[in-house]
């Protein structure tokens, strides 16, 4: 009886089986059982009663078809059919023992019988006996032979051997020739167990008295009754010639890798002969080879090289034998064997043969038998050592069963509304140097249930478009779906202004600088029974415009002469002159500004930092050097398309100083009190992203008091003198160096970068000197980063 080893580690008889049943299809444990055989002579005719399985494995009646059995062979071919309903196994083709073994015996043809209720293989076996359906026969229908007149009584000669392609009691017997006087023949064994007919001189030869003889030879094998063929032998007499040639290894050994190159030279065999001028010269033949070898590989005749000429391959034949004769220019000759072992190189990838496939997998299953298949490698040793893989990251996992057969499994139950489908490519691997590998890809798809009620496509939703849009524009859509396949559910998108489609239209144009987002929320239902609905909330974020251009700070371009900036002409490379600040009324790229010197008095004396509007000398000045200078700087957005404005600078170059500076408060206090002057810094903050533009603004607003202040004195320009009393050293690194502070009103998690607004603290301001900042617009909240 058939026993079944399930992974809980007992052991159940037939008996059992179908108790067991529910755990095999759970766990999906592998069965070993025992082979079965069968004999059948070859040559029987198709749809002949083979055997029954069902008897042969001690199954019940009807087993086979409730477990939905099928016969399977290693090269996917069906030479049986089984009646599941009976269990007989019968011949589907008719069976030539020779063309599935050759040589081989016994004849055994391997099949597996596959149970899927549950998955279990079980191992049979049909032994093809051979039957007497071969003649023996000669590759050569005539052989000559020049034996010399003086070759002693009893010198045996090989004949050419015959070939029968049956075996065992079948194969071929023996050989006789027909009756002569001079010759008898026996039969030599080599160690190939191929059997050669050696003919025996019996009677001195006498080349004057007969120069030639002839004779039939027979080859018998040994069927009932016998089967025979024959070849006609004809033996020339020669004269006298008393050397043979002798070669210099009677066994020659070699070994060639299968994948050598056409035209080598496999091994050189040599011999030598005593005899002189015709008698001594030596030519090299093949003796007693097959039609395989002669194919495979030649013989110069004369230097006794042998070269190979077709391909190796160590799976079909691993190893040759060839006798090799060297003959005489008097027609004596000497025999050597060569043997040429083949060398197995991984020059086959492993072959996968898949047996049954699963496909769609229903979804939330447990563990699922998908693929069932077999893999195979051609070549032997670590060459034919395999590796079955798949993919790490898939929900499958690979189980093996009997002798390189495997089982594809699902490890859990899928979700369809996850992954509906699954695209896993089985990778074979042998280990063989260099390793080769195949794959074999299929698709799974994971069939559907209604396990799902709609849902929105997110949360919440956020649309954008640019301002200024017309009325009436297609802002986007919002809608609801049913993971789950049709037919279970239909989508249905529910939403207030258009309950079809879920389409939003805006009913005027929309302003980033007033308006930046808006919310509302939507419901949807499906049409179930009963009906599942859920909601989702809708923002929509107004995408901003390059409709502003930028607008310039400082220095103020209001029509009126320009303050002029005063550079020492000790001023090294590099020195600050003064700052270009600007802003932008939009917002993110389209408020990013860059700064170009456009043109200059004299180019290549200042130069302009793009990022942050600083101008600065860009070497070190000279007494050469015109004083007056005129710069126009552009300021740039990087919108699309960009905009610009741009701004004129006057700068004087002076003798005497080389800091910036600004009025004591005691000289300019007087001054003040008569003149106090209010700056007024017009910002269009739509946009404003980090904390720079404060501090420019703090930065222009200081700097324009200062530059009020010499203004009042010099009304911007450059008193005459040295200037000795009324500047003084900020810092000493010739740049501008002032504190701010500031207070931060956040807006929510501290861990956002939103904050509300900014309120500069700005202590020490000389009297009478207050800068004013308006606001015209302050949008709810921005970002700094």
């Amino acid at each position: 009886y058939e026993k079944l080893e399930l992974n809980f580690g007992f052991r159940y008889t037939l008996r059992i089986r179908q108790v067991l049943l529910l755990f095999v299809l759970l766990g999906m444990s592998q069965a070993r059982s025992q082979s079965g055989g069968f004999s059948l002579a070859e040559e029987t005719q198709r749809g002949s009663f083979v055997g029954n399985l069902a008897k042969e494995l001690g199954l019940e009646m009807g087993e086979l078809f409730s477990r939905g059995a099928r016969v399977v062979a290693n090269d996917d071919k069906q030479r049986l059919q089984l009646d599941v309903n009976t269990g007989d196994l019968l011949l589907s083709e008719v069976l030539d023992r020779e063309e599935l073994c050759g040589s081989t015996e016994p004849c055994v043809l391997h099949f597996q019988v596959l149970m899927k209720n549950p998955v279990q293989f079980l191992q049979i076996e049909l032994q093809v006996r051979d039957i007497n359906d071969h003649s023996p026969v000669f590759l050569e229908k005539e052989m000559l032979l020049e034996i010399p007149e003086n070759s002693p009584v009893g010198a045996v000669f090989l004949l050419e051997s015959a070939k029968d392609l049956d075996v065992g009691i079948n194969a071929l017997k023996n050989y006789t020739i027909s009756p002569n006087s001079h010759f008898h023949v026996k039969m030599r064994v080599n160690p190939d167990d191929r059997k050669y007919p050696e003919l025996v001189l019996d009677k001195a030869l006498d080349y004057e008295e007969q120069s030639e003889l002839s004779f039939i030879l027979t080859a018998l094998d040994g069927g009932s009754p016998p089967r025979s063929g024959t070849a006609s032998v004809r033996v020339v007499v020669v004269d006298i010639n008393d050397n043979s040639p002798e070669f210099q290894q009677p066994f020659y050994e070699v070994k060639i890798p299968e994948n050598s190159m056409l035209g080598s030279v496999v091994v050189t065999v040599s011999a030598w002969d005593l005899d002189s001028e015709k008698n001594g010269e030596i030519s090299y033949t093949f003796s007693h080879a097959s039609e395989e070898i002669r194919k495979t590989f030649e013989i110069n005749q004369k230097s006794g090289e042998i070269s190979l000429m077709a391909p190796l391959d160590f799976e079909t034949i691993d190893s040759y034998s060839i006798i090799i004769q060297a003959t005489d220019g008097g027609g004596l000759f000497g025999k050597s064997t060569v043997r040429i072992q083949v060398i197995d190189v991984n020059d086959n990838a492993p072959e996968i043969a898949v047996s049954s496939i699963t496909s769609p997998i229903p979804e939330n299953l447990p563990e699922t038998v998908v693929m069932v298949f077999s893999i195979r490698d051609r070549d032997s040793g670590d060459n034919g050592r395999m590796i079955c893989s798949i993919p790490e990251d898939l929900p499958f996992t690979l189980k093996s069963s009997v002798e390189n057969y495997y089982t594809l499994e699902t490890e859990s139950p899928l979700d369809r509304e996850s992954k509906a489908e699954y695209d896993i490519t089985i990778t074979v691997t042998d280990m063989g140097s260099p390793r080769l590998k195949t794959q074999h890809n299929i698709t799974v798809l994971v069939s559907d249930v209604n396990d799902n009620a709609p849902a929105f496509t997110q949360t919440s939703y956020t649309l954008w478009v640019r301002e200024n849009n017309s009325p009436a524009l297609h802002i986007g859509s919002v809608s609801a779906t049913d993971r789950d396949a049709d037919p279970h559910l239909p989508l249905a998108s529910l939403v207030s202004i258009n309950a079809d489609n879920g389409h939003l239209f805006a009913l005027r144009s929309l302003d980033y600088e007033a308006l930046q987002a808006f919310e509302f929320g939507v419901g949807a239902t499906d049409r179930g029974s009963p009906a599942l609905s859920s909601q989702a909330r809708v923002r929509v974020l107004v995408l901003d415009a390059n409709d502003n251009s930028p607008f310039v700070l400082y220095p103020l371009q209001n029509g009126s002469a320009p303050c002029t900036e005063l550079v020492p002409r000790a001023a090294e490379a590099g020195y600050l002159v003064t700052k270009v600040v600007a802003v932008d009324g939009d917002s993110g790229q389209n408020a990013w500004l860059s700064y170009q010197l456009l043109k200059a008095t004299e180019p290549g004396l200042f130069g302009v930092w793009p990022h942050n509007g600083e101008v600065r000398t860009a070497r070190l000045l000279s007494e050469r050097d015109a004083p007056k200078h005129r710069l126009l700087v552009q300021v740039r957005d990087n919108g699309e398309p960009p905009r610009s404005a741009s701004v004129t600078l006057h700068v004087l170059l002076v003798d005497g100083f080389s800091q910036p500076y600004l009025p004591l408060p005691e000289a300019a206090a007087e001054q003040a009190r008569a003149d106090p002057l209010t700056v007024y810094l017009v910002v269009a903050l739509a946009s404003v992203s980090s904390l720079f533009l404060l501090s420019v603004l703090l930065f222009v607003g200081v700097r324009l008091c200062r530059r009020s202040r010499a203004a009042s004195l010099g009304l911007c320009s450059v008193p005459e003198g040295p200037f000795p009393d009324n500047l003084v050293d900020v810092r000493g690194t010739g740049t501008l160096s002032q504190s701010y502070q500031y207070e931060v009103c956040l807006r929510g998690d501290t861990r956002t970068n939103e904050f509300k607004f900014l309120k500069p603290v700005i202590p020490n301001l000389p009297p009478h000197c207050t800068v004013t900042l308006i606001f015209l617009h302050v949008l709810p909240t921005f970002t700094f980063k």
